[in-house]
């Protein structure tokens, strides 16, 4: 009987809460600090969240569920309500797989469909079946009985409707979808996934409005992890460093591990490179801890190769399964002077020859220890060979000994019967153009970059950002495993340019006298 009461009385509170609703009032006061919202969701939604990251420079999950609930405000000293600041609301959640950035997506979502009456928000994902884990998520919140007499009807498959005029709604991954929408907050999962179009045309979809009495401004907000080298969750994240265009919260399976009792030792621990105790020392803290149960973790790590682990779970750089060079790590190749060789250093150049697409030349210089530093780079298209040339023997840091190009430089032009290496020698540049297969060059340019013993015998300086880019880009197809042959797709023409320099340094040259 005491149960049946107990119901009663929670089914008249859910009852009271929603007419109050109607009526226009909300059933809670408004969060209006940090720590307000965090007891709010324990005490409401019996959630609980860490409130601080275990890694250095990473965010807690809760310091985005903040961002997103006051709309990228400030709050003041006092504890007040947020302030607008010039910064813009919009995010990107960078967090590793199981990190919980779908459920806290969800999470968000509810937070605005309850606090802000009328507000719009859409979820839209890498695929409909990855938008409809946000949406079952957002649901089944929904379903508890502190929530559930807040909902205006029955919820569809894709959409949502409190008694407060809010709705949540889900997108097809469209642009007819996507063009369509104007609403409060987008919010993107998985954005590694994206059309590329798609995605473009998302960036026009958000209005902002007073719901009630909040000012909500316009949103998007971007949640994945990063599983390409250069794709669109890598640019983003460069673009929130660099630009401060978006916030930019980033976290791992460290950051969100459960309780670590005295059942697991740190010394035979094998997520102690990782964690190195800092689990327990949260847990002594009284801190809250993540959803990640130890055990599991141990569990997934065993499961995975290293490199899977550093992208996937702990989000230090992208997978590069597919990568044609994946022995270039800008870790180590990457560097920032170039003062190593000395004044016997020997200056050589290798270059891609383009028109529409791009030429690419870079200056590499040799130390008496044979190892080779390329310094300077020079990518651009549209230009006729002569103001290549021009640019090899000006604007370089010294003139090349030679020049490494492609073989197929060889070819005459219909129009003025010369070939691009014969007008390069006229011009009194040292063409070297050794005919070698593109496997056996990149084997070449591998054996450099990962020598079978020794350090590493080329390097990068960080100015050749094109380079850079295209070395950690350049990959295999992969709807293709058997296939060795690298896509074009752009990144292909700096790497030619560093293959066709390194074969014709490393493999010999042989002069032939012909008559032309």
């Amino acid at each position: 009987m005491t149960g049946s009461r107990d119901g009663d009385q929670k089914k008249g509170a859910a009852k009271s809460r929603a007419e109050r609703w109607s009526a226009g009032e909300c059933p809670w006061e408004r969060p209006k600090t940090a720590g307000e919202l965090h007891a709010w969701c324990r005490d409401v939604m019996g959630l609980v969240f860490p409130t601080s990251a275990l890694v250095e420079g990473h965010a807690a999950p809760f310091d985005y569920l903040a961002h997103a609930f006051f709309d990228g405000g400030v709050l003041d000293d006092s504890g007040g309500l947020p302030v607008v600041t010039p910064a813009s609301p919009d995010s990107v959640v960078w967090a590793n797989r199981g990190g919980g950035k779908t459920f806290l997506a969800a999470v968000a979502t509810a937070l605005d469909l309850i606090f802000k009456p009328t507000i719009k928000v859409r979820i839209l994902a890498g695929s409909l079946e990855q938008a409809q884990h946000v949406y079952g998520h957002l649901r089944t919140l929904f379903e508890e009985p502190e929530l559930e007499s807040l909902v205006e009807g029955k919820p569809t498959e894709k959409k949502l409707r409190l008694v407060n005029r809010s709705r949540a709604q889900l997108l097809t991954q469209s642009q007819r979808s996507v063009r369509g929408t104007r609403v409060q907050k987008l919010r993107c999962d998985e954005v590694e996934l994206f059309d590329p179009e798609v995605w473009e045309a998302a960036q026009l979809t958000t209005r902002s409005k007073m719901c009630g009495d909040v000012f909500v401004p316009g949103t998007i907000e971007c949640l994945s992890t990063m599983h390409i080298p250069y794709g669109l969750m890598y640019r983003l994240v460069r673009e929130a460093g660099e630009k401060g265009s978006r916030k930019l919260f980033k976290w791992g399976v460290v950051d969100v591990l459960g309780a670590c009792g005295d059942e697991h030792d740190c010394e035979s621990c094998a997520l102690a490179p990782e964690c190195g105790g800092r689990a327990k020392e949260r847990d002594a803290r009284g801190e809250a801890a993540g959803h990640v149960p130890i055990e599991d973790a141990l569990t997934l790590k065993s499961r995975v190769g290293e490199q899977t682990w550093a992208a996937e779970m702990l989000g230090d750089r992208p997978r590069r399964t597919d990568c044609v060079l994946p022995e270039f790590d800008a870790r180590v190749h990457v560097v920032e002077a170039l003062s190593e060789g000395g004044d016997g250093r020997a200056w050589v150049c290798g270059m891609d020859f383009g028109i529409r697409a791009p030429t690419v030349v870079l200056w590499g210089a040799v130390d008496g220890d044979g190892v080779l530093r390329i310094a300077h780079e020079r990518v651009v298209a549209g230009e006729v060979l002569a103001k290549h040339i021009e640019a090899i023997g000006s604007n370089g840091p010294a003139s090349p000994v030679w020049v490494g190009v492609d073989p197929a430089g060889r070819q005459r032009s219909d129009q003025t019967g010369l070939s691009p290496v014969q007008v390069m020698r006229k011009a009194g540049l040292t063409v070297r153009d050794r005919k070698m297969g593109v496997n056996a060059g990149l084997d070449l340019v591998r054996a450099r970059l990962k020598p079978a013993s020794g350090p590493p015998r080329l390097y990068v300086h960080r100015r050749c950002a094109k380079l850079i880019e295209s070395l950690e880009r350049y990959r295999y197809p992969s709807d293709r495993p058997e296939s060795l042959e690298p896509v074009k797709d752009g990144s292909d023409h700096a790497v030619d340019a560093l293959r066709y320099l390194v074969q014709n340094l490393d493999a010999g040259y042989r002069t032939e006298k012909k008559q032309w």
